[in-house]
């Protein structure tokens, strides 16, 4: 076992790693930013928030076979290191330090962006410092405490949904006194078909649909804290289907039951649609506070992967060894100062910057993401082939229907990355990540970079 993992304790239980996952995919694309991708393919969004979700649980699997074998911090970017090289080990372990940093920056400006709505007219960079120092106290402790706070931050979305569900279900089949009528499900066709704008709909769509998952590998990162790690990580990557099932596609599915899938998101979310729907008049404010919970879960979890991925960078001479010291509650403390410290620039700096600016960088980050499950699927190959050349038999819970369920997940992604390179709109994202990745690519002529020991 990589020498990564001495002195970080094994804290976060089964309990808060199976709402790891999920909590780490629902956020504001959900709550939000489904709207858009619905105008784009319409109803048939639902089958693209299915297919995505199998390649999400493909990656899963992928990652969690390696995370079994081998449970260490860093996950894989340490991997990447052993079974592929140093140099993608580097770029993959920045590549992901940057995503979470800017995508953390993102979240805690939209902390301050959304308390506007209880606190008209006051500052929003002090909300969004608070955010920082909150969540960046809460990850200074241990992770036993990040993954308490993880988890109920997951349960309040949850929680929201399976409400939500429920409530819309109710319409569906009984309808709802003084408001509607029995729904039922005539609207997933009756406006223009299923697809109403076609397959082009649906293929343009699945850009904003994977960008709702990337993060859901944080999953692995949390791997190398875990308590019993042989059951903790297959309980919690296979109870993902089913729940993304459930909150994902089951929510959608009763929006676009309710309403004609074109009105949907005219006037904000589709959550608040439902609810003010039924009368519920402070709708707007429950979905507010929902999303502020994603914001600051995303928050959190950005620190805590960051600070794991600068430790392991640090282990393998990809960063300043001060970045590998662990504090005494197991924690890699200089590490995440380094990150908070980042956020805080990056929160001023936004202030400052074109708004459109920071919004290429954040999407970019997101190419990046693609990129990165790309390399798991990859390095997971890699390590299928170096447990070959051992001849060592494969683990009883592995990656199913090897290795069809890896070239199915990399050519989606792959058509995911043409399909942004192909956008007009998008395409500036992909030569603003490219960028990233050439100047992270550079800074490894610099580094002191040690021998990966498998």
């Amino acid at each position: 076992m990589s020498s990564n993992t001495v002195g970080f304790q094994r804290a976060i239980g089964v309990r808060q790693m199976r709402l790891l996952a999920l909590g780490s995919t629902i956020g504001v694309g959900l709550f939000l930013g489904s709207a858009s991708a619905i105008k784009l393919a319409g109803p048939s969004i639902l089958l693209g928030y299915a297919v995505a979700g199998l390649v999400a649980f493909l990656v899963l699997r992928a990652l969690g076979e390696m995370a079994l074998h081998s449970p260490v911090t860093g996950s894989f970017a340490q991997y990447a290191t052993n079974y592929v090289s140093p140099f993608v080990g580097y770029l993959v372990g920045w590549g992901y330090w940057l995503y979470w940093s800017i995508i953390a920056i993102a979240e805690v400006t939209a902390v301050g962006i959304y308390m506007e709505y209880w606190f008209p007219g006051s500052p929003q960079w002090i909300w969004a410092l608070s955010a920082i120092v909150f969540m960046g106290g809460i990850n200074l402790t241990a992770a036993k405490v990040f993954g308490e706070f993880e988890f109920w931050f997951a349960l309040i979305k949850v929680a929201t949904i399976l409400i939500m569900i429920a409530l819309g279900a109710f319409v569906i089949i009984f309808g709802f006194p003084g408001v509607w009528q029995p729904a039922g499900i005539s609207n997933l066709t009756s406006h223009g078909g299923f697809a109403p704008n076609g397959l082009l709909g649906l293929v343009f769509a699945m850009q904003m649909v994977i960008y709702a998952y990337v993060g859901v590998e944080m999953i692995g990162i949390a791997a190398g804290e875990a308590k019993s790690p042989e059951t903790t990580i297959p309980m919690a990557i296979d109870s993902f289907v089913w729940r993304i099932i459930i909150f994902y596609v089951g929510s959608l599915f009763v929006i676009l039951s309710i309403f004609p899938w074109n009105e949907i998101g005219v006037n904000g979310s589709p959550f608040v649609q439902v609810f003010e729907g039924m009368g519920l008049k402070t709708a707007a404010g429950v979905i507010n506070f929902v999303v502020i919970t994603a914001a600051l879960s995303s928050c959190n979890g950005g620190i805590f992967s960051s600070g794991r991925i600068l430790h392991t960078l640090s282990s393998n001479g990809h960063a300043p060894s001060t970045f590998g010291v662990l504090s005494k509650s197991g924690v890699p403390a200089r590490a995440m100062y380094m990150t908070i410290f980042v956020l805080f620039i990056g929160v001023l700096l936004n202030y400052f910057i074109p708004s459109h600016a920071f919004e290429y960088l954040t999407a970019a980050v997101t190419f990046i993401g693609i990129l990165i499950w790309m390399t798991i699927l990859y390095t997971h190959w890699r390590f299928r082939q170096d447990q070959a050349a051992k001849g060592q038999p494969l683990a009883a819970w592995n990656m199913p229907v090897w290795p069809f369920s890896a070239v199915f997940a990399a050519l989606f992604l792959a058509g995911v990355v043409v399909i942004l390179i192909a956008s007009e709109a998008t395409r500036i994202t992909v030569v603003v990540g490219m960028a990233l990745l050439v100047l992270i690519a550079i800074g490894y002529r610099f580094t002191n970079s040690k021998s990966a020991t498998r």
